[in-house]
């Protein structure tokens, strides 16, 4: 279950609660606020991994951006090593070298520039999730405690007060 589905669950457990009266404060079932609980103790990990994934990614793609501009730097050194020695065909070759290079740095650095800002997205969405979290289950453990704290005191009966 994804954690923003176990939110809204944990907000419809703490809306549809009966309430004290007279107080801002109400009773939940102890056992469907545990299960929430779990639930996110079980989905967290997964949206970290998945953030993991997008940054390991994100190294795979500019690695392949730098082995894609050796190569057309490669390809381009080539070339002009095989054309004649003429000084305009020369020429051509450098202006078309600096241009492929040229571009694969700005290709390069876009790629880059798109990764990182993709990478900070997951992040600041799953940091938006895990703070949502984090307050619900706080103010569920406040209501919880609260409610421990109103609930009457019960004493044992001594044997010989029978």
């Amino acid at each position: 279950m994804a954690i923003n589905e176990l939110l809204d669950e944990l907000e419809e457990l703490v809306v549809g609660s009966n309430r004290v009266p007279f107080t801002n404060k109400c009773v939940i079932e102890e056992d469907n606020l545990m299960r929430l609980v779990e639930g996110l103790r079980k989905e967290l990990p997964q949206t970290i991994k998945s953030a993991e994934d997008v940054i390991r990614n994100k190294q795979q793609i500019l690695d392949q951006a730098k082995k894609d501009a050796d190569n057309m730097l490669d390809q381009a050194k080539e070339y002009a090593t095989k054309i004649t020695a003429e000084d305009q065909i020369m020429e051509q070759a450098r202006t078309q070298a600096k241009e492929i290079m040229d571009k694969t740095i700005e290709n390069s650095t876009q790629l880059r520039t798109d990764s990182l800002k993709y990478a900070n997205d997951v992040f600041e969405y799953a940091l938006g999730n895990l703070n949502s979290a984090l307050q619900a289950v706080q103010e569920a453990q406040t209501g919880l405690n609260e409610n421990v704290q109103a609930a009457p005191t019960i004493t044992p009966v001594k044997e010989n007060q029978k």
